[in-house]
């Protein structure tokens, strides 16, 4: 036990909560690159049976064993072939962002119901400790790492969603350089994730990014619901 909490980046009584959470996160996240990918004409990710919400075919185990590790993974990504899309760059950009905004939605509503179980006083009439204790580490974590995950997939760098976006933003000769230079942007940043002092300019402020928009939104649904 002492092992497993040296290498691990949480708690490991909170290892339970963290493996659920991701599950849905990566999932949703995954699923809303192939569904918007499919909806604007690029079969690619359904024949791949990418447009689902199975986990088990959006998961990549190295990954989740680094995210738990280290504190930052990934999931399985959806290949997208653009060239399927009737507007490519501009469709590029809405499935590139469909996977971080399923994040911030669903950071949003898990935010709602946990306001929602205070405000109702629901919370506070479970005598079981164990359980309420259960509950709301759940959804403290289901909201934070929702939060996260959507900050951290906007970051503009290869192979996050944010360098995709702003690869279908930018001008055709903008484009060109980018891909000149994408081998060296993907050592930038295993080099941001793999270096802690370097985290802790770059992951570290998003983690803290994430506390301020998780407490933001939980004081106002708390004062629209009391």
């Amino acid at each position: 036990m002492d092992f497993l909490n040296k290498i691990l980046s949480v708690p490991l009584e909170q290892l339970p909560f963290y493996l659920v959470v991701l599950v849905i996160a990566f999932t949703v996240h995954e699923f809303s690159h192939a569904y918007f990918a499919n909806k604007f004409g690029d079969p690619t990710a359904k024949l791949l049976g990418r447009v689902t919400l199975n986990p088990a075919v959006h998961f990549d185990l190295l990954g989740i064993i680094l995210l738990l590790i280290a504190g930052f993974g990934w999931a399985r990504p959806v290949p997208v072939n653009r060239d399927n899309f009737k507007s490519p760059r501009l469709m590029g950009v809405v499935v590139s962002a469909a996977g971080p905004l399923s994040n911030f939605f669903l950071a949003v509503i898990g935010t709602f119901i946990y306001s929602l179980l205070i405000s109702t006083g629901v919370l506070a009439s479970i005598s079981n400790e164990k359980l309420l204790e259960a509950i709301m580490m759940f959804f403290q974590l289901f909201g934070l790492m929702n939060f996260f995950l959507f900050l951290f997939n906007l970051i503009p760098l290869p192979p996050l969603d944010g360098y995709r976006i702003v690869e279908d933003l930018v001008p055709g000769r903008v484009r060109g350089k980018l891909q000149q230079v994408e081998q060296w942007s993907v050592f930038i940043f295993l080099l941001i994730l793999f270096i802690p002092v370097l985290q802790r300019y770059t992951i570290s402020p998003l983690y803290q990014l994430a506390r301020d928009l998780y407490y933001h939104f939980m004081q106002v649904f708390l004062h629209i619901l009391s």
